[in-house]
């Protein structure tokens, strides 16, 4: 059954979120985590060796090129990660947000293969990171690097991890109180309160005659914080290249070492 857009996004502003048990669950289910794992837009670590690797322009990095195959790649099995939680219904879900401007990707690229990326839900000031995948070294940590630095740029406030993992807390993200993050959130979705509905309880998502328009809320939710911002940024560098503008990459290092 699909998923209520108006729900999801609903749930996504008062601190819950959908899983499954396996890719081949046709059930999902809310969560509510005690504890949520962020990552301060100022706090993003960058390593020597990344560092180098994003100056160096390793990977071609791009946003919403193939939203499509992301979420599928971050849904497969591999070898470290048996079972995902990402099922049929949560992954149509994220795709009619896509259609709707309101869930992004980001992409990371060797000789036209798609080799890293990650997807998640931009709203207000907040983005919400739904999952990654790497199928090289460093892809996934140079997409959450463009991540950081397109937010950043584009005055985004609070970066959702979720769950900790060591790969995320090697990147600087932290982990804080339920209480903590609901007032995080609160203060980056504090400009949509008013057009967001109330999740009336967290049970699991139901089909309703809304579920493949999205409902006043997608349209509404689209306003914010700018997430084309970076863009700008890098065709006006792109323009200017023959004047000695920055590559790609040293943009985004240079956006990741400047403080809010």
């Amino acid at each position: 059954m699909p998923i209520d857009i108006d729900l999801l996004l609903s749930a996504y502003a008062h601190g819950i979120f959908p899983m499954a048990d396996s890719r081949e669950d046709k059930e999902s289910f809310w969560v509510e985590p005690k504890h949520r794992a962020i990552l301060p837009l100022d706090g993003f670590h960058v390593s020597k060796s990344l560092a180098k690797t994003i100056r160096q322009d390793r990977f071609v990095v791009t946003c919403d090129r193939d939203f499509a195959g992301v979420i599928r790649l971050c849904a497969e099995s591999t070898e470290g990660r048996q079972e995902t939680w990402i099922n049929s219904e949560i992954e149509d879900a994220f795709l009619r947000l896509h259609h709707l401007g309101l869930a992004h990707s980001v992409e990371c690229w060797v000789e036209g293969r798609m080799v890293g990326g990650l997807y998640g839900l931009a709203m207000g000031k907040a983005f919400f990171g739904e999952s990654m995948f790497s199928r090289a070294t460093d892809a996934s940590k140079v997409a959450m690097a463009w991540l950081v630095a397109r937010m950043k740029l584009g005055g985004f406030e609070l970066l959702d991890c979720q769950f900790m993992t060591e790969h995320l807390q090697s990147l600087g993200a932290i982990e804080i109180s339920q209480k903590h993050y609901l007032d995080l959130l609160e203060v980056a979705l504090a400009d949509l309160r008013s057009q967001v509905s109330t999740v009336a309880s967290p049970s699991p998502p139901v089909a309703s005659s809304s579920a493949g328009a999205g409902g006043a809320a997608a349209g509404a939710l689209s306003a914010g914080a700018d997430w084309g911002a970076l863009d700008r940024l890098l065709a006006a560098s792109s323009l200017g290249s023959s004047t000695g503008a920055s590559s790609p990459g040293k943009l985004i290092l240079h956006s990741l070492t400047q403080t809010s």
